[in-house]
């Protein structure tokens, strides 16, 4: 079982609880891909430029708006093996972390990608999610093919095109 908790934190972009389900159902699909055996508890928050831009400046030092933030509560190592003792513990769940969405980037991503933005909204969350589970693709060709790969085969499954 999988704990999702969504904070809308903009009011810039209407977010319909179909948006709201389909980043559950994102969320689910990427874990029961990845085979996590495991309950996880996963932070959302949808926000919009100003909010993430700020973000972006505290966390990584760029003074600049973008599309989707990932803060793990685990570690990994270069070859995606948890460091932590994540599964040592007398909680309900395993707390992978939090994902901060700009829906205002989403939304001018997705014009100009030429796709909706419940498939920009979907592919942010499989993204984050995938960052979470310790991968990377900054400085690393193979981590980012591999992310692609996993990206596309999730979202293919649920059935998430670029319409």
């Amino acid at each position: 079982m999988t704990e999702v908790l969504i904070e809308n934190t903009q009011n810039k972009i209407e977010i319909t609880e179909e948006i709201l389900t389909l980043i559950r159902q994102v969320l689910e699909a990427g874990l029961a891909y990845e085979d996590c055996d495991f309950d996880a508890q996963i932070s959302v928050t949808l926000t919009d430029n100003a909010a993430i831009q700020a973000l972006n400046l505290e966390q990584r030092g760029i003074d600049a708006p973008t599309d989707v933030l990932s803060f793990p509560m685990l570690e990994f190592d270069e070859n995606g093996n948890c460091l932590d003792n994540a599964f040592d513990f007398d909680g309900d769940f395993v707390v992978l972390g939090d994902i901060v969405i700009s829906c205002e980037r989403a939304l001018a991503q997705a014009e100009e990608y030429g796709h909706s933005f419940r498939r920009e909204i979907a592919f942010l969350t499989v993204h984050s999610l995938l960052h979470l589970l310790g991968y990377d693709h900054v400085d690393n060709p193979e981590g980012e093919r591999q992310m692609r790969t996993k990206q596309n085969e999730i979202l293919n499954k649920l059935g998430v095109t670029r319409d």
